[in-house]
């Protein structure tokens, strides 16, 4: 019995070092399915897009969205994080905000293309509820001022189903509902079953091919083909650098691709 545990084992990191060398084949990152590339075609007359990255925390996009932040750089678009709170749960809300500054200095996002909020009503917390129609206000708010055509966020299951994600993901939705959709479309990062959240880089084996049976709407598979950024951007967040968000980082798919669904 013990030899078949050591051959499953063995067949185990073999799949690991495979994948791992498939996300690293790049030289840039990349987009699957290749045809037709994600956000390709014109917006407002440009190539280029304003894309606003909408996150409920300091450190969602070291530890969720890199893969999409390292691609639309690559492609030259324009990225805004909006911030609806500063983490502020456990006390250390200004540390974290800091934090977040210098994950962005990481990731090649300017200070000025950063807002972090601090609203009364948008609290870090898992018995916090957030109010939709709030979140929407001033999520238009900012997109007006950056004159904003892209939205990337959370899915309505909100990755780690952290009732914050959630409630933003659907803030969104009220934003594109209120507006008709108008000039802005807006993309969800898709929400993982445990397995394939826990299978690293092995996910990019499975994402496109289970989404094309079952998905109705458009979607893409962003690849981070250098996945040590994010490690880089998370260890800016050293207060939330702790050891099992050292692990998490490692074995999380989110650190090597990322699956983006239309809104």
């Amino acid at each position: 019995m013990a030899w078949i545990w050591m051959l499953l084992a063995a067949a185990a990191v073999l799949l690991w070092a495979v994948s791992l060398g498939r996300v690293l084949s790049s030289s840039s990152p990349s987009c699957l399915p290749p045809n037709p590339p994600f956000l390709s075609s014109r917006r407002g007359g440009r190539m280029s897009r304003n894309v606003l990255l909408v996150l409920a925390h300091p450190d969602d996009e070291s530890m969720f969205f890199t893969p999409t932040i390292l691609f639309l750089k690559s492609k030259g678009h324009t990225i805004h994080i909006l911030c609806m709170s500063q983490g502020n749960a456990d006390g250390l809300g200004n540390i974290r905000k800091e934090e977040l500054y210098l994950a962005c200095a990481t990731l090649k996002i300017s200070a000025e293309h950063v807002k972090v909020l601090d609203h009364p009503k948008l609290q870090d917390g898992f018995h916090e509820k957030w109010d939709h129609g709030l979140l929407a206000e001033l999520t238009m708010a900012q997109a007006q001022l950056w004159d904003i055509d892209t939205i990337v966020t959370f899915d309505s299951h909100g990755i780690s189903g952290h009732p914050n994600h959630s409630d933003v993901h659907h803030g969104i939705c009220n934003l594109l509902r209120d507006n008709g959709q108008g000039h802005i479309e807006a993309w969800g990062l898709v929400s993982l079953n445990i397995f394939r959240k826990y299978s690293g880089p092995v996910d990019i084996w499975l994402s496109s091919f289970i989404l094309s049976l079952r998905s109705k709407q458009p979607f893409h598979t962003l690849v981070n083909n250098s996945p040590s950024r994010s490690f880089e951007a998370m260890a800016a967040h050293k207060s939330q650098w702790v050891w099992f968000r050292r692990l998490f980082v490692l074995f999380s798919s989110y650190t090597y691709i990322n699956v983006l669904q239309k809104i």
